[in-house]
């Protein structure tokens, strides 16, 4: 399908209330405009990469001489702009002579715009007309998931396309997802839904967010827009990650996987809702394939978040293969002689050493969560310092035991030959 063009624009609502009369470029309808602009006129021409349409309220021509204003429109040209449109009325009284003349010298397309319509409704008509001609253009087997423009936004900023904030938002736009400026974004990811209604169900508990979700073989992404003042009413009582996560662990049924990303501001550019969407994909990869410090009861369904597996993420930035040799010697390094008794003494010290450390050094809380008396981890505490040759309480030593810990269930969950397959991009 060809692109949009200029006298598509010309015939979209907004621009048609502006009331816009041709001054030059009559010859040039036809041309296609790849984006629509709104800018102070000394600034225009440095950002544009060609095909757009520049918006412009006038008011830098007021005071300009006419050398100054016939450059900037040499300078529109030379940039490959579509085309100029100028407010008149209100800073400008009238166009400029030099400028039509200009104009028409080049064959630029100059648009005088008789009547203030804000230009925030032109660009978003306009910008949202560009996007959905071009992805109606689309052929179907670029994607497997065909004419979804849903799932073909979130696949690219899952996967970091190269995008823009303006298409990004144009984008979200033509499926209804509209976050306001103090919306808080988090990005989930699950595995083994077998369809989007977990999603839904977790947004009707929380009440009152957008969502953006799609479905892909196997998975399901998304992104819960949290109005400011839901925000306001979530923090008060627990944080926005949590919430998000403790919605979808009502709504979740047993054998889903939900990883859910960090709270990004939804005003913060297109470049945040990718993180929390990597963050969320990544971190449940490793969900699914690292096993757990501390499982759940089966049956379950097991919620995650990125913040939860901060260090597994870290410690396989780059793929798990790029550093299995790495983690190996931090392992052997660190917990080779606990290992060693392991292997020749079945036993629980390496979980029972990790679980300690998670939680603060309690001895209440670990027997608690090991299900054993505190006689009994005592016993197995003083083994474990006895095996390596420190105290485990030692603050200084607290960053290199978990880290080794970690290390450790990520290199025996995740084999070689498997490696490669993880894909580690937040």
């Amino acid at each position: 399908m060809p692109a949009l063009t200029l006298r598509d624009i010309l015939a979209l609502d907004p621009v048609r209330g502006s009331e816009p009369e041709l001054l030059a470029g009559e010859g040039a309808l036809d041309r296609p405009v790849r984006w629509v602009h709104s800018s102070e006129v000394y600034e225009g021409a440095n950002f544009l990469d060609g095909g757009e349409l520049l918006l412009t309220n006038g008011f830098g021509l007021t005071d300009a001489n006419e050398d100054t204003r016939r450059r900037y429109v040499r300078e529109l040209d030379a940039r490959g702009a579509a085309g100029l449109a100028v407010e008149v009325g209100r800073s400008l009284v009238r166009m400029p002579e030099e400028v039509v003349d200009e104009a028409r010298r080049l064959g630029l397309p100059l648009l005088a715009l008789h009547r203030v319509v804000p230009f925030v409704r032109i660009t978003e008509a306009a910008n949202r007309a560009i996007v959905a001609r071009g992805l109606s253009g689309r052929a179907a087997s670029v994607r497997p998931w065909g004419g979804d423009h849903t799932a073909a936004l979130l696949a690219d900023l899952a996967d970091g396309q190269a995008l823009n904030q303006p298409e990004v938002e144009a984008r979200a736009a033509l499926a209804g997802f509209h976050p306001g400026p103090g919306a808080r974004l988090v990005g989930v990811s699950a595995h083994g839904a077998r369809e989007l209604g977990v999603v839904d169900r977790a947004a009707r508990s929380l009440g009152g967010v957008a969502v953006l979700r799609a479905a892909f073989p196997g998975d399901v992404l998304a992104l819960v827009a949290m109005p400011d003042d839901a925000v306001r009413t979530v923090t008060a009582r627990r944080d926005v990650v949590r919430a998000v996560q403790e919605a979808f662990r009502t709504a979740a049924e047993a054998g889903v996987t939900v990883a859910v990303g960090h709270a990004v501001l939804a005003s913060g550019g297109w470049l945040r809702w990718s993180e929390t969407l990597r963050a969320a994909r990544t971190t449940l990869e490793l969900a699914l394939t690292v096993p757990s410090a501390e499982p759940g009861p089966t049956g379950d369904p097991v919620v995650t978040s990125s913040r939860a597996l901060t260090l597994e993420r870290e410690l396989t930035r780059g793929g798990v293969d790029a550093n299995r040799d790495r983690l190996a010697r931090l392992v052997q390094h660190t917990l080779g002689p606990l290992l060693a008794w392991e292997a020749a003494h079945p036993s629980d010290l390496v979980r029972t050493l990790e679980i300690h450390l998670r939680h603060g050094c309690s001895p209440t809380r670990t027997a608690a969560l090991l299900h054993i008396g505190r006689q009994s981890l005592y016993q197995r505490l003083e083994r474990i310092e006895s095996l390596l040759g420190l105290e485990i309480d030692d603050p200084d030593l607290l960053g290199e035991l978990l880290a080794a810990l970690c290390a450790h269930r990520i290199v025996r969950g995740v084999p070689a030959a498997a490696g490669g397959g993880l894909r580690t991009v937040a």
